[in-house]
């Protein structure tokens, strides 16, 4: 793209300097700020001052860009992919927000499978909570987890939910199975899972690339705001 890289560390970002003057300073050097940091307070508080595109990389409690280049991936396969079913199984995580809000602007229904404890509150019409994976896989498009934290690594929560070849048998035959990287093989997805004909991961994160440079792309064109 014949863009010049500068990368700081995101604790760059947590310092006593009011963000409004680091912002100003840094409009100086950069046509554009992606920016990868827990807080996206910090964030859209840069996207307020700044008079340059900001990119969400990913905060605690989205990762948009990630999201996007999935939905990109599944529409190569499949242009009706807005009337697909998702199901993510998982933790309330920055992953499963971002599919939440992907459900809102796309349309598609989101089941989301966990501990009665993970559901969201006022997730919006889309979204959908069950704590029985076996009730809805034959039902299920799309099947997408995320990386357990350490209180959910543990055989009672892998025998309930973890994603192995004999659940993904009872599912469609056309099912696409997308684990957000990084995954553990013995954890919330199985190793006879990954080298299955439904795991489609590995293709998927080829489009990674593709859709970053398109983003930088499309916002490179505009002046401020946040993606």
């Amino acid at each position: 793209m014949g863009i010049t890289p500068i990368l700081f560390p995101s604790s760059t970002l947590d310092k006593r300097e009011d963000i409004a003057d680091v912002t100003g300073y840094i409009e100086n050097w950069a046509d554009l700020l992606i920016i990868r940091h827990p807080s996206i307070e910090k964030i859209e508080s840069i996207s307020k001052y700044s008079h340059i595109p900001v990119i969400n990389a990913m905060t605690s409690q989205n990762h948009p860009c990630e999201i996007l280049s999935d939905i990109y991936s599944i529409r190569d396969r499949n242009t009706n992919y807005s009337n697909l079913i998702y199901t993510f199984v998982g933790e309330n995580s920055n992953i499963l927000h971002s599919w939440i809000e992907a459900s809102e602007v796309f349309g598609f229904r989101l089941n989301h499978v966990s501990l009665p404890e993970n559901e969201v509150d006022d997730a919006g019409k889309n979204y959908f909570f069950f704590d029985n994976l076996n009730d809805i896989i034959s039902h299920t498009d799309v099947l997408l987890t995320d990386p357990l934290t350490e209180k959910y690594r543990n055989e009672e929560y892998y025998r309930k939910f973890q994603i192995t070849l004999k659940l993904l048998q009872k599912g469609k035959n056309d099912l696409l199975f997308n684990p957000c990287p990084p995954f553990y093989r013995g954890e919330e997805v199985s190793s006879d899972a990954i080298s299955s004909e439904y795991f489609v991961g590995y293709s998927f994160k080829k489009n990674l690339l593709y859709v970053q440079q398109a983003i930088m792309a499309y916002v490179s064109e505009t002046v401020g705001g946040l993606l």
